[in-house]
């Protein structure tokens, strides 16, 4: 089944202006705050109206506005899971789940509303007010209210941000699970990079209510197609960028030489690279010498349970100032490797870790 939407609408600050197609893929929805993401899940699901546009689920007519079509928010049949749950406080559970079920029986209602929770892993709460479980329980609960209804698409606004971490990591694998089996148009709102990567299939990034890009995972990650977008997706490390030759570009604010595997785009404005993709050479003296390595010398660290980010500048010691060129992470195990290693390191950018950014 296929999701389209192609949708414009005046908002306070900007024109939300997105058009894309989807299929049966989960789809991640990245962008920063205010960029338009809820909105856009709020146009899809019915409970907003946009100026102009078209929306269509399968072989349904969401919205058209030249034709004066709106199909109202109930008979959509796409379910919504909102930020805050939205559970109904002076209901049960169970009649949580089921609210959207009155055309079955009260038998059927109930043996319906049992397998739900039991394949959201919330077995036993149908008794039970939103009051009496906890934040995760309640998550669990949303998710499978959100499915009863069979929906021919289910929309995700920010579902993991408000739990603490050992609960989203639960909840994280639940709607993994839930993806799997699913197998229809399926939208994740979120701000968060790797929730979205582990998540997700597709990657549509939005900003200013704009798509600045959208495709596979990898390809947006690898390639980004602007500064924007890198930074969006969670690049720290940028130099302006002069092209040399088809594939040697000056790094002007690193002051370096580097070959790169990307065919370079004319004009190249900007060259960037990850900071996991950074590596470190053993030395860059005796034999012959590596492509693109370069002396560099810590400025500053810091550290999380796992990582530990190490500000480096390239080609000179740090002054008094603390400016630094880039940014690396590694892991704990690779940092207790070369932590004692006299300085200067060797950092190695690698060619095919690059890339291009045009004007």
């Amino acid at each position: 089944m296929a999701l389209e939407v192609h949708i414009e609408t005046k908002l306070a600050d900007f024109a939300l202006e997105v058009a894309f197609s989807g299929g049966d893929e989960p789809l991640g929805i990245l962008g920063p705050s205010g960029a338009g993401k809820t909105m856009l899940l709020r146009c899809i699901a019915g409970l907003e109206r946009p100026d102009r546009g078209r929306i269509v689920l399968g072989n349904r007519t969401l919205l058209d506005t030249e034709r004066h079509v709106r199909i109202p928010a109930r008979q959509r049949r796409v379910g919504l899971l909102f930020q805050n749950y939205a559970l109904l406080p002076h209901r049960t559970v169970g009649e949580n789940v089921g609210f959207g079920l009155n055309n079955l029986s009260r038998a059927e209602r109930e043996r319906h509303v049992r397998i739900l929770l039991e394949r959201a892993h919330a077995s036993g709460l149908e008794q039970r007010f939103p009051r009496e479980i906890s934040g995760g329980e309640q998550q669990r609960v949303a998710l499978a209210r959100a499915l009863a209804i069979e929906p021919e698409a289910l929309l995700l606004d920010e579902p993991l941000s408000a739990l603490d971490t050992h609960l989203r990591s639960q909840m994280e694998a639940q709607l993994q699970e839930t993806f799997l089996g699913y197998l229809r148009p399926s939208l994740l709102v979120t701000h968060n990079i790797e929730e979205a990567y582990r998540l997700s299939k597709r990657l549509l990034v939005l900003s200013r209510g704009r798509v600045v890009a959208h495709g596979p995972r990898g390809e947006v990650f690898r390639r980004p197609p602007s500064k924007e977008v890198a930074r969006l997706t969670g690049c720290k490390n940028f130099s302006r960028a002069r092209m040399i030759s088809n594939n040697l570009v000056e790094a002007i604010d690193w002051e370096c030489q580097l070959r790169v595997e990307q065919t370079i785009p004319r004009p190249a404005a900007h060259v960037g690279i990850r900071a996991h993709l950074i590596d470190f050479a053993e030395s860059s003296s005796g034999g012959k010498a590596e492509e693109n390595v370069f002396p560099c010398w810590l400025v500053r660290s810091s550290e999380t349970p796992f990582r530990i980010t190490l500000y480096l500048r390239l080609n000179r010691p740090p002054d008094e100032s603390g400016h630094y060129d880039l940014q690396a992470e590694v892991f704990k195990e690779k940092w207790e490797r070369f932590r004692a290693r006299p300085l200067p390191w060797h950092a190695k950018l690698p060619p095919e870790s690059l890339f291009i950014m045009p004007e």
